[in-house]
């Protein structure tokens, strides 16, 4: 993709981590990236 994310695709994110499908995820970094390198 390596495109600047849209809001609507890091909501998606956010709101699964806050969902009942991540009640098993803990201490996890979480990067919305969409293939671009964090540098």
């Amino acid at each position: 993709m390596k495109r600047p994310g849209q809001p609507a695709e890091l909501a998606a994110a956010y709101v699964m981590l806050a969902s009942d499908e991540a009640s098993y995820i803990s201490g996890a970094t979480v990067a919305v990236t969409g293939g671009k390198p964090i540098i």
